[in-house]
């Protein structure tokens, strides 16, 4: 069925029930299956193995990624193979788009893993058990769900706003169903060739996968009397600094600090190659840098003027300088400065997305409200929003108090804040598929901070509860926008976004504890490890240095990090203001060059690099239709998500092996 619309007349002039009656009666197709005990079980296990990717992929760079037109691909992919073979039936369209439904709301639920929860166990030290983590995520998701809902029926059904992302999947969805099946196949063979590579370049790079291989299953260290295992060297110039140490070659040195103590290495992680490529040039170019303004010029000086320098632990250890602490100390302030003043003076430049958010909920058509609702017995009941939002804000804030803390005036003081802050992330994801928790979620950080500076936890967990309520009210109603355009039933989709909800929940809460808790010789849990050099988690550092900075103030900073904090303020402010006035954007990105600074250098060079090969590829291949176009430019999504999900899949079974059998 080919996608039809309204005209922009008719969604100027048409009240709402009209616009209902016109969608069921011309769209609406109630009659084909869509959530089925198949597409849930599809959506509930694909979401989970797609979680544990983005909580790698979140881990290293601090990006959470869209996982929509992935497992649209895969699934489809997948059950039209099996049709083919005779061993099932080919997915429905709308079957498609629910189980697209739940795969992204789990892929989204590892975004308080990687910021305000890990923040809170950096600053605490205290780890907060998995159950607990699993319950606050899932009522704070569910929240948001249920503040969707009321938007969804003025946001879509009356304004008809468009969702970009949403919209892409809709009509992915309409050409694999409607005539493009080859295109789908083809960009499926892409995904599962480069997916399978990476995953072999990934196991020859793997420590533990390669100790278990050839030291528990083939023996190799009793045949040939081995005491380490064969495998390459991710970071190439390993090699140069293995013979450097054997034949006292030089050491390369910046004003006499280690290229290795700044983090400068040359590798490549496939990961990043295919996170640079969904990054685009201009993204990457400016992670890139700041990570060298930041490794090759900052740190340098200031080790030199002992700005920075090796510690003394509170158990009177010795803390060598390594480029974590060298960020710890120094380079993490004016990072976070970029990022949080870029954020917000980007966030100020964009007013028509308040002034549309409140305009539209006001509302205009009384008619249309007293009018009967056609799609009652298909919408989900506002009932239940007005209920269960209110129940379920008391129960989060209830929670939030028993385990974080908080007081819970302070979690009640917050509330109104979030629900603000919530539509307007949500009229942004509908303008633009922006979806602006951090920055949000940094006005919660401060408003509450400025009450109680004494407790990290009331700002973390409080701008954590606003990331989490946004983010998942944002990408319903994104997801919900592609079920409008083809017809599916609102109220199933909704369903299916709590499955994801609870299967992310459960894919990505045990994971983090094996890849950034993980026990040690005495079985005992350190918070020391959630940050590392495999793992620098940027956003957690982030939200961990707004949390410190409200706490201790400018004050307790060296006088040269305090001047690099301004300076960095008022260049993103710069950024920020002339791509306003303007109305394009900068050649750079101030929030990307702040995360340069956090990430390590050789993963910014990496993504780097991959940006620059589908741009380069992209100037080769201009033409539609042709061969390398076909390949380069319709399939880079397909080649990045291939590169990401091998090489993330094989790593997270690297960690695990480590953790379970070394």
């Amino acid at each position: 069925m080919a996608l039809v619309h309204l005209t922009p007349e008719e969604t100027r002039s048409w009240t709402r029930q009209e616009k209902d009656r016109w969608w069921f009666e011309n769209v609406y197709r109630g009659d084909l299956p869509q959530l089925t005990i198949r597409s849930g079980v599809t959506g509930f296990l694909l979401g989970g193995v797609l979680s544990a990717t983005n909580l790698y992929v979140g881990g290293k760079t601090g990006v959470t990624l869209g996982v929509n037109l992935t497992s649209v691909i895969l699934a489809f992919a997948m059950f039209r193979l099996l049709a083919q073979v005779g061993l099932g039936k080919d997915f429905t369209i709308l079957e498609n788009n629910a189980m697209q439904s739940i795969a992204t709301a789990a892929g989204y639920m590892t975004t308080p893993l990687i910021s305000s929860l890990a923040a809170y166990m950096l600053i605490t030290g205290t780890i907060v058990p998995w159950w607990q983590m699993i319950i606050w995520m899932v009522v704070m998701s569910l929240v948001g769900v249920l503040v969707a809902f009321p938007m969804k029926r003025r946001f879509i059904n009356e304004d008809q706003l468009p969702f970009p992302e949403g919209r892409a999947c809709g009509v992915l969805l309409d050409a694999l169903y409607t005539g493009a099946a080859g295109a789908g196949m083809y960009k499926a063979r892409l995904l599962g060739i480069t997916a399978g590579l990476t995953a072999f370049y990934q196991f020859l790079i793997s420590d533990a996968l390669q100790r278990l291989v050839q030291f528990k299953l083939l023996r190799l260290d009793k045949v040939w009397g081995w005491t380490e295992p064969w495998h390459f060297h991710e970071r190439i110039d390993d090699y140069y600094y293995l013979l450097a140490a054997k034949y006292q070659l030089w050491v390369p040195r910046i004003l006499g600090t280690d290229l290795r103590t700044l983090g400068l290495r040359v590798g490549l992680d496939a990961a990043m190659l295919g996170v640079g490529g969904l990054m685009g040039v201009r993204v990457a170019t400016s992670v890139l840098l700041g990570t060298a303004v930041n490794s090759i010029v900052l740190a340098p000086i200031m080790i030199a003027r002992g700005d920075i320098a090796p510690r003394v632990a509170a158990s009177g250890s010795v803390v060598a300088l390594s480029r974590a602490e060298i960020v710890n100390q120094w380079s993490l302030w004016w990072g976070v400065s970029m990022m949080v003043v870029g954020s917000l003076v980007a966030l100020a430049g964009k007013p028509e997305i308040f002034t549309s958010a409140f305009r539209n909920l006001r509302g205009k058509k009384k008619s249309a409200e007293s009018a009967p609702d056609v799609l009652a017995h298909i919408e989900l009941p506002l009932w239940i929003s007005y209920v269960g939002v209110p129940v379920l804000c008391l129960l989060g804030t209830w929670l939030t108090h028993l385990f974080f803390g908080v007081p819970i005036y302070l979690s009640l003081l917050s509330l109104p804040l979030i629900l603000i802050l919530t539509v307007i992330c949500v009229n942004s994801m509908a303008l633009t598929s922006w979806t602006p928790t951090s920055s949000l979620s940094k006005i919660t950080q401060f408003t509450i901070g400025a009450i109680d500076r004494s407790n990290p936890a009331s700002n973390l967990i409080t701008g954590g509860m606003t990331a989490e309520i946004a983010v998942n009210a944002s990408n319903l109603l994104s997801d919900i926008k592609p079920g409008y355009m083809l017809g599916a039933k609102p109220r199933q989709q909704a369903i299916g976004h709590c499955i994801g909800i609870v299967s992310g929940a459960l894919a990505a809460t045990p994971l983090y504890f094996l890849l950034f808790l993980p026990p040690g010789d005495d079985g005992s849990r350190s918070t020391a490890s959630i940050v590392s050099d495999q793992f620098p988690m940027p956003n957690a550092l982030q939200w961990k240095g707004v949390a410190e900075l409200i706490a201790r103030g400018l004050s307790s900073l060296q006088p040269s990090a305090i001047v690099s904090v301004i300076i960095a303020a008022a260049f993103a402010a710069f950024i920020e203001i002339i791509t306003i006035v303007r109305k394009k954007p900068f050649p750079l990105s101030s929030v990307s060059i702040g995360l340069g600074v956090i990430l390590p250098p050789d993963a910014c060079f990496a993504m780097w690099i991959g940006a620059m090969i589908f741009w380069w590829q992209g100037r080769r291949h201009p033409t539609p239709e042709t061969k390398g176009h076909r390949l380069w430019v319709s399939g880079a999504e397909p080649i990045c998500a291939g590169l990401i999900s091998g090489a993330a899949l094989v790593g997270i079974a690297n960690a695990l092996v480590n953790v379970l059998f070394f």
